[in-house]
């Protein structure tokens, strides 16, 4: 077999193997990089952390909003007592300055704030992002002019700027996780609109997409049957690098204090409060923001393998590459 067997078969276009042995492999792929392992081990862990915050803080006898004013030193402008934050049997990680509430107990919900809030925004951009994509790709040549320049325009706005924006208008009372989830998501998803508006433009002008219009299909089959399941792996691939991005914004937005609000605990939020404590109590801003980086970093990582995993051409090579190896020996 030669290499242009292995890459373009047939009609010149790339092997496209059935969605279940697909995912087979991009698992098996997947399960040979020790990054991936690696990464994926560490998020499965604050996930169940977050899910299980309540089993936890009860395990601790503790709590993310109790104030306990006896273990912080008024003296001091409220610093913890004891060695590295007021570590002790009962605050495994100590206790908030000012507060004297348990920091365990506030970073493992600060985590399920953070993880809902990226996760929702990112499947709401994935929605939006697909809808604009397929209505661009497959509508009129108007509709793709007009759909396009808006997604253009949504691009190219300050996110941040309007988020800011938007967040500081809506009245205290709304709901603050959902509202980040509906900003971000309605504002950030122009970059998966032009990922499936590239990707449909190719795979309508293939064989099979061809094939099942012939067949009779309606627009709403070949979409669910033959586009989406093409599509998956691009997709997937974008919302595994915007989901760490959305963990960095809402952190952002609550460390400018228009994120979530107290007493719900967030690693931003946290965050904003430790920037006045860092001399006087250390753990205080390092807990948060090592959270933080080394989820943010878990993503990156497993992002970039799902990537590599799903991305047939890098499949091919790998295999092209072991061959000339071997052909060497």
């Amino acid at each position: 077999m030669t290499v242009q067997d292995v890459l373009t078969p047939g009609a010149g276009e790339p092997a496209a193997p059935g969605p279940a042995a697909g995912a087979r492999g991009a698992w098996r792929r997947l399960r040979t990089r020790p990054s991936a392992v690696v990464a994926g081990a560490v998020l499965a862990a604050l996930i169940l952390a977050a899910l299980a915050a309540p089993l936890l803080t009860a395990l601790a006898g503790q709590d993310p909003y109790t104030y306990h004013d006896e273990l912080v030193d008024s003296a001091s402008g409220g610093a913890p007592k004891g060695s590295f934050g007021g570590v002790s049997g009962e605050h495994w990680l100590g206790v908030e300055p000012g507060t004297g509430r348990d920091l365990f107990a506030r970073l493992v919900y600060g985590a399920r704030v953070s993880l809902l809030v990226a996760a929702g925004a990112t499947v709401l951009q994935v929605v939006i992002g697909v809808s604009v994509g397929l209505a661009a790709a497959l509508g009129s040549r108007w509709a793709d002019q007009v759909l396009s320049r808006v997604t253009d325009v949504m691009v190219a706005l300050p996110m941040l700027v309007l988020a800011i924006a938007l967040t500081t208008v809506v009245p205290d009372d709304f709901p603050r996780p959902l509202l980040l989830v509906l900003v971000m998501g309605v504002l950030n998803w122009g970059g998966t609109s032009r990922v499936v508006r590239a990707q449909t433009l190719t795979l309508r002008r293939l064989d099979f997409v061809a094939a099942a219009r012939l067949g009779g299909s309606g627009p709403l089959r070949v979409v669910r049957r033959e586009l989406l399941p093409s599509l998956a792996a691009p997709v997937i691939t974008y919302a595994a690098i915007l989901l760490p991005s959305n963990i960095v914004l809402e952190a952002s937005l609550s460390f400018l204090g228009i994120g979530v609000k107290p007493p719900t605990p967030s690693w931003g939020q946290m965050l904003s409060t430790a920037t006045t404590w860092f001399r006087a109590d250390p753990m205080y801003v390092l807990l948060p923001s090592g959270l933080l980086f080394v989820t943010v970093l878990a993503f990156t990582v497993l992002g970039d393998a799902v990537r590599t995993a799903l991305d047939p051409r890098e499949a091919s090579r790998l295999r092209v590459g072991t061959r000339k190896e071997k052909t060497r020996d």
